[in-house]
Formats: C-alpha cells, structure tokens, sequence
C-alpha cells in the first residue's frame, strides 16, 4: 500500500504581508506572538518569517527584554 502524505503549506512572512519596513520594540502584542510560553524567540521554520524580518525581529525583543516591556523567563 502507498502512504500518502501531506505536501506542508508553505509558511508566508506577516512582516512582509503587511509590508512593514521596520519591527518597533514597543508594540508588545505583535512581539509576545513570536516568543514562547517559557520565552524564547520561535525559530524561523516555526514562525514563517523571511530571515530579513526575522532579524528584526530577534533585535526588537532583546531591546524590549533589555528595558523590561517582556521578560527573559518565565518563572
């Protein structure tokens, strides 16, 4: 018998959908999609994001980390 399998979607960029130039530290709702309940940042296979937007990305949630709008862990 032959196993079928599911071709996987192909994730798209929400930062380049919404053709957004620049990712602001500030906008805490769009920055807690891409971290983890544990807090980590999500990967880029996982989270579906170019690698321009997800180095964006990774440097808005070390500013917002580093002047505590989200926490490094959770405890």
């Amino acid at each position: 018998m032959r196993k079928r399998t599911r071709k996987p979607r192909k994730r798209v960029c929400n930062f380049c959908v919404d053709k957004a130039v620049a990712i602001d530290y500030k906008e805490i709702d769009k920055l807690r999609r891409f971290v983890t309940e544990r807090g980590k940042i999500l990967p880029r296979r996982i989270s579906g994001n170019c690698a321009k937007h997800q180095r964006l990305l990774t440097d808005a949630i070390k500013r917002a980390r580093n002047i505590a709008l989200l926490p490094y862990t959770i405890d």
